[in-house]
C-alpha cells in the first residue's frame, strides 16, 4: 500500500483541497500533489508532519489501507487518536510524600534536569531531591519545580524554579498560555504555547524573547506536560515602563521645563 492513496482519503475525509493541506504542511501543491498520486514519495520528516496533521502515527499512516475502511474503523481510529492526545496511556506519576502523608513538590536540580526524561517515571530517580511547599496549591492537583536555563522567557532568568501543574489531558493545554513541557529530543522547556485549530496535533513553543523563533512539535514528541504556576528567582525582573508613565514624566519634564522659563 502505497502512501499517496491513504493521504488522499484523509484529506477528503477533512474536507480540504490540496492547496490547504499544502499549506497547512508548509510545502509546495505541486510537492503535496506527487505524493498522493505517488510520482514521489515523502521523507521522513513530511511523513512526520503529514501524520502529526491528522493526528495519527505514523504506522498507521503508513502500513493501514484505509481504502478497505469502515465507518467503524475510521471512529476507532479516532478514538485511539484521542487517548493518546489526552494522555490516557500515560503512566501513573511519581511523587514523594511527607511523613504526614502530604505529597511535597520535588525541586529537580538543575544537574538533574538532563536525565528527567530517563528517570521520570522512576520514584527512585527523586530520592534525595530538595522539596518545597506552597500554601495556595490545591491538594487535588500534583505539582512539580523546575530549573530554568537560557534566556528565552524573560522576566523569568537563568537559574530560576518554574512551578507546573501536572496536566494529564494535553488537548486541554490553552492557546498562548505557558508551559513546561518534558519533550523526547530537547528535554524539559518552557514556552508560551500556541494552538491551532488547523494544526490539531502540533504546538507552536514560542518564547517571551524576541531573539528566538517560535517551532512546532508533534504531540507524539511530548512525555509530559505541566501548566505554570509560579517561579522563583534570586533577581528582580527588570522594569520596562508602560506607556502611560513614559508620557507622565515627559509631562512632568515639561512643566518642570516652563517652571525655570517663567523664573527667569
Amino acid at each position: 500500500m502505497l502512501i499517496g492513496e491513504n493521504i488522499k482519503i484523509l484529506r477528503k475525509r477533512k474536507g480540504k483541497s490540496q492547496e490547504e493541506v499544502a499549506l497547512a504542511l508548509g510545502l509546495n501543491r505541486s510537492t503535496y500533489s506527487g505524493y498522493e498520486n505517488n510520482i514521489a514519495q515523502p521523507n521522513l520528516e513530511n511523513v512526520l508532519q503529514i501524520s502529526t496533521y491528522y493526528g495519527l502515527s505514523i504506522e498507521e499512516l503508513i502500513t493501514k489501507d484505509f481504502s478497505t475502511f469502515k465507518e467503524v474503523d475510521w471512529r476507532i481510529l479516532t478514538e485511539r487518536a484521542e487517548h493518546r492526545m489526552k494522555g490516557s496511556e500515560l503512566r501513573i506519576l511519581a511523587s514523594i510524600v511527607s511523613l504526614n502523608n502530604d505529597e511535597l513538590i520535588e525541586v529537580i536540580p538543575e544537574k538533574a534536569s538532563a536525565g528527567y526524561t530517563s528517570g521520570f517515571a522512576d520514584p527512585e530517580f527523586f530520592t534525595d531531591f530538595p522539596t518545597l511547599s506552597l500554601h495556595f496549591k490545591s491538594k487535588n492537583k500534583k505539582y512539580r519545580a523546575f530549573p530554568i536555563q537560557g534566556d528565552s522567557m524573560p522576566p523569568v532568568s537563568q537559574g530560576s524554579i518554574v512551578v507546573g501543574e501536572f496536566i494529564q489531558d494535553w488537548t486541554s493545554m490553552k492557546n498562548q498560555e505557558q508551559y513546561i513541557l518534558v519533550t523526547k529530543s530537547e528535554g524539559i522547556v518552557f514556552k508560551t504555547v500556541g494552538r491551532s485549530p488547523e494544526k490539531p496535533g502540533l504546538l507552536t513553543l514560542i518564547s517571551t524573547n524576541l531573539n528566538y523563533q517560535p517551532y512546532e512539535i508533534p504531540f507524539s514528541e511530548l512525555l509530559e506536560a505541566w501548566k505554570f504556576v509560579c517561579y522563583i528567582s534570586r533577581e528582580l525582573p527588570e522594569i520596562v515602563p508602560d506607556d502611560q508613565s513614559i508620557l507622565n514624566s515627559i509631562r512632568t519634564l515639561q512643566m518642570d521645563v516652563k517652571q525655570l522659563l517663567h523664573r527667569k
